[in-house]
């Protein structure tokens, strides 16, 4: 956990307003479909913050930030990887391409993408939905 969620400007500071544009777009996008706990944490070595989507003690995603970096990760356990690659096709090639390129360790296939537009955010919400489907009624 941090001692302290770093706020608008000090995010702004770290990657940049259109990165950080996206970073909000995407957290209203999953806001919007989950009701989820969200958790502040630090990066670990690679990045500076970890912000966690969580619920019932299972993660649904996590988005992370760096200097004019942001990383949007899920992981896929074994029958949600069945789902995803059943429905391969209705994704876009770059998301595919990340997915395949993708490690498995022994919970699952960690898929990171670092998003520089807002392109594939339909996407990521879809992906969510092989994970976990959506709380909240539109």
């Amino acid at each position: 956990m941090l001692d302290r969620i770093p706020n608008a400007e000090e995010m702004t500071a770290l990657i940049g307003q259109p990165l950080y544009d996206i970073w909000q777009k995407l957290c209203a996008m999953i806001d919007e479909k989950y009701d989820m706990e969200r958790l502040w944490n630090n990066g670990g070595k690679a990045w500076t913050y970890e912000y966690k989507y969580r619920r019932g003690g299972k993660t649904l995603c996590a988005l992370y930030a760096k200097e004019n970096v942001i990383g949007f990760m899920v992981i896929f356990g074994k029958d949600e990887r069945t789902k995803l690659e059943l429905a391969r096709e209705n994704y876009p090639e770059a998301i595919q391409k990340i997915y395949d390129e993708a490690k498995i360790y022994h919970d699952g296939k960690w898929i990171m993408f670092e998003p520089v537009d807002t392109s594939l955010l339909n996407d990521f919400i879809h992906l969510l939905g092989i994970k976990r489907k959506p709380t909240r009624k539109i």
